[in-house]
């Protein structure tokens, strides 16, 4: 009877995930047939860069926004909490090599909040002549017409409310270890078919990402800067989901950059991982309850072996991997140009399985370990865990240390 139940309820949720990769398909369908912005609007522009030590291939990522065709103005402008920081001397290298180009090296040692990366940045704003900025990771790295067509957008247009704010997709550049892999081959192959499908079936993107915010000092001034953001842990998420409050547009520009992806052990993946489900949860709770259905894959795979592998299982986990697959090489291939997705499909059910762990896990506590210290998330924000006492029962009920 036990068994029985269990290969019910697998049954359901593998079918509810042969309905998500559809959806996820119809989400890239719609991403693809969306209009392009036509380029010729080229504003000046401050690239803001929180940078904090050195990550792999940081100095390619940075001498890439040096190497733009864009038609307007650029100032680069790095900002770092210490002058003893190893980043410094890659910038100050990349001052040596691109010596036409306006790049400064600021210090910002104020903490403004838990958030050392916003902090930062708020204070680079300050410093930023340009009415329109670009904010992305220290790792980012984007082709010669980035700026072209991340800025195109905010042109004026009389008949639609103002842009706000542009954000990009991205693809991971895995670093040899099989977490470092994992992790690329999921972003490729889930989180950017969840975002496209976040776009379609809300009819517009309401959040940013990371990898891109290009945002205009108009919006920037509406939502009150960045300063109130140093609180939280998913910033990237809720300036993106502020800017839309405010009514302005949020739009997902076609331009893919690239992440360098960290070569986690496996714990350090799991580790990382569950930080980045717990940030997602708390920003979504509803959404993120709706994932469940996402690992379709998975769940066929569970009610393989729950069905005993009988031959309706085996029809229904077959169905499930070719259009997980499709949805793989759709995003992935199609959409991201990450070629990394062939060689690592094999990788996908591991993955997914993996996942679906992590996604159960992330209920067990509020709490997140972020650059060393441990925190509890409560509605975006980044509390000490050492304050847990002072706050309302209700607020730390559900933290586990």
């Amino acid at each position: 009877m036990f068994a029985t139940i269990i290969a019910g309820i697998t049954t359901l949720l593998a079918i509810a995930g042969l309905g998500y990769y559809f959806v996820a398909m119809l989400g890239a369908r719609s991403f693809l047939r969306q209009p392009r912005f036509p380029v010729g609007f080229a504003p000046p522009v401050s690239v803001l860069k929180p940078i904090h030590g050195v990550d792999p291939d940081q100095a390619e990522a940075f001498a890439s926004h040096c190497r733009q065709n864009y038609a307007g103005e650029v100032e680069l402008l790095f900002g770092v909490s210490s002058l003893d920081d190893p980043a410094v001397a890659v910038v100050r290298q990349l001052q040596a090599d691109f010596p036409d180009h306006a790049i400064q090296l600021i210090l910002c040692p104020e903490v403004l909040g838990p958030s050392g990366k916003v902090s930062n940045l708020a204070q680079l704003v300050q410093h930023a002549h340009y009415d329109y900025m670009v904010i992305n990771d220290a790792d980012i790295r984007v082709g010669p017409n980035y700026l072209t067509h991340v800025l195109a957008p905010f042109a004026p247009q009389a008949d639609r409310k103002p842009i706000g704010l542009v954000t990009a997709l991205y693809r991971g550049r895995a670093h040899g270890t099989l977490g470092s892999r994992m992790e690329a081959l999921g972003i490729a192959t889930d989180f950017a078919p969840g975002v496209l499908t976040s776009r379609f079936l809300e009819r517009g993107l309401h959040f940013g990402l990371g990898s891109t915010l290009a945002v205009s000092r108009t919006a920037l001034d509406a939502i009150g800067g960045l300063v109130p953001l140093t609180e939280y842990l998913g910033d990237d998420y809720e300036l993106g989901a502020r800017i839309d409050r405010a009514g302005f547009r949020v739009e997902l520009s076609h331009e893919t950059v690239e992440t360098s992806v960290h070569p986690w052990t496996f714990s350090g993946y799991l580790r990382h991982q569950l930080r980045w489900a717990r940030t997602m949860r708390d920003a979504r709770p509803g959404g993120y309850a709706g994932l469940v259905v996402s690992w379709g894959l998975a769940w066929a795979f569970l009610n393989l072996i729950a069905s005993g592998l009988s031959l309706f299982s085996f029809a229904l986990f077959s169905l499930a991997l070719l259009f997980r697959v499709a949805v793989a090489l759709g995003v992935g291939v199609g959409i991201l140009g990450d070629r990394q997705v062939l060689r690592d499909l094999w990788l996908v059910l591991p993955r997914d399985l993996l996942a679906l762990g992590v996604w159960a896990w992330s209920y067990a506590s509020d709490s997140v370990t972020w650059r060393g210290e441990r925190y509890l998330l409560k509605k975006g924000k980044l509390l000490p865990l050492e304050s847990k006492k002072d706050l309302p029962a209700k607020a730390t009920a559900g933290a586990k240390t």
